[in-house]
Order: C-alpha cells, then structure tokens, then sequence
C-alpha cells in the first residue's frame, strides 16, 4: 500500500526501488539482523517523509471534517471543544486510519485528554487561557539524562571536550525548544549543569596537594583550601561548596554557553 501511494507520486523506477530496498533491508537489533515484514526503521530520516505520504489521506479527511489539527509523521493531536466530542472524533478516527489506511492505532498511546496533560514533538501547554507553550516533563527529562551522560565523573575525557560536547548538544536542543516558554527551566539548568562541571572538576583533583594548588590559583583564602582540600565528602557535595570558587565566570571563560542567554538571544 505504501509503494502504491509513492508511486502515484514518483515516476522514476530507480527511485522507487531504492525505497523498496530501503523497506527490505532489515535492522540491526542487538547486533543481529532482523527481516523487516512491515512498517519503516524508525530514526532514519525517510520514515517521517514515508508517514506523511501514508498519511496525506488523514489529513485531508479532518481537513474536510473543519478539525483543527496538527500532524507530524504518525504523531497526531487534535483539537475539540469538548471530551465528548474527543471520544466521539477519536472512535471515527481510529475507524477510518485501521479501515481505510489499514494501520494500526496504538492505543496505549492515544488518549482524549486535556491539552496540558499531552505532549507533542516534546511540547506541551500551561494551562491558561493563551494556551502558553512549555516543555513537557518527559522533555525535561531526557534533557537532564543527556547531561549526567556527558558529565558522567567516571568518563575519561578533558574538561574542554566535555564542555564542547555540552555546547553542541545543548545549543542545539534550545534551538528546537525556542518556542516554548522556558526561561527559569534554562536558568535552573544553567546552575545545574555548572554543579556538574565542578563535580567532575572535583573528582579530577584526586589527591590533597592538588586540590591545594588549584584552590589557591583560583584565590581561594587559604585556611579554605585547607579545609575543603582535606575534607571527606564527596565530589557532588564539595560541588556546592565550590561555587564560590568556581562562579559563572569561570564557566564562561571556559567556554561553556548558557542556556538562557541563548534563549533570550532566540526569543
């Protein structure tokens, strides 16, 4: 059905074997190649492009119904005055995308619920009545696992690489996230991350004397460094203490980027 659709399209033979060979070749699943009977590897960036082709009737059917919608690849909210007007599109959606479409709706998935209880795209609301863009918890989330993964203390990599490695990711993710209403989450995230750099800054300083050399060239009075040099706690503790030693400043110098400055940049 899906070769059938693109075909309407595209009339170059070679093409639509390319993507019949594409749909053929399998995935890797634990290092052993899989068939692929149905559907499209999910991450490649020919699957949201083959969805929307699928798709296209779907939109053009609640188009024609005057609902208001919004769609990308198989990710689809759409928007009524009520919960039962909810129930009622999603069962004559659900009938028209397993019938006509022969898909298959994942009902785990779907649900007829409150704008600010769904995301989308890693969107969601606020709940007023301007309808403010946020980001979703679930977004927040994957933000922060991303960052203790690139500043893991056990990984064996330079402090310059690691903040260049945050700056790209970091950069980027505000970059899509621009549009939701996000300043105290970057400035939140901006402390946070910097409490992580000076984690991993700590656990790199391992021995007594040189915690007391890096102390003092950052000015720290000396009883201070004695003390904190010689303390017992651990890395993510003594990150907070050093916050006076190790200010924003430091970061900025070191190359770090701040998400809200950016943020404000992009707004």
């Amino acid at each position: 059905m899906l070769m059938a659709r693109v075909a309407k399209k595209v009339t170059d033979k070679r093409v639509l074997k390319l993507i019949r060979a594409y749909l053929n070749a399998g995935v890797m699943a634990d290092g052993a190649l899989e068939k692929t009977e149905e559907g499209t590897p999910q991450g490649g960036p020919l699957s949201p492009l083959l969805a929307n082709i699928l798709l296209d009737d779907l939109d053009k059917e609640l188009t024609k119904r005057g609902l208001r919608f919004v769609r990308y690849a198989d990710d689809c909210n759409i928007f009524v005055a009520s919960k039962r007007a909810g129930q009622r599109v999603m069962e004559s959606v659900t009938r028209f995308v397993e019938g006509k479409l022969k898909l298959k709706v994942n009902r785990e998935k779907s649900a007829v619920d409150r704008p600010w209880n769904r995301k989308f795209l890693g969107f969601s609301f606020l709940r007023d009545k301007k309808a403010t863009i946020r980001l979703a918890p679930q977004t927040l989330s994957r933000v922060k696992e991303k960052v203790r993964e690139l500043t893991n203390r056990t990984r064996s990599i330079s402090m310059e690489s690691r903040i260049t490695k945050l700056n790209q990711y970091l950069i980027g993710w505000i970059g899509y996230f621009r549009l939701a209403s996000a300043k105290g989450h970057c400035e939140k995230l901006d402390q946070w991350i910097r409490r992580r750099l000076r984690m991993c800054l700590w656990k790199q300083w391992k021995r007594v004397r040189t915690r007391i050399r890096e102390l003092r060239a950052l000015r720290v009075p000396e009883w201070a460094c004695l003390v904190m040099a010689n303390s017992r706690r651990g890395a993510w503790e003594m990150s907070r203490n050093t916050n006076n030693a190790l200010p924003t400043s430091y970061w900025e110098a070191k190359g770090l980027k701040s998400l809200l400055t950016r943020y404000l940049e992009l707004c």
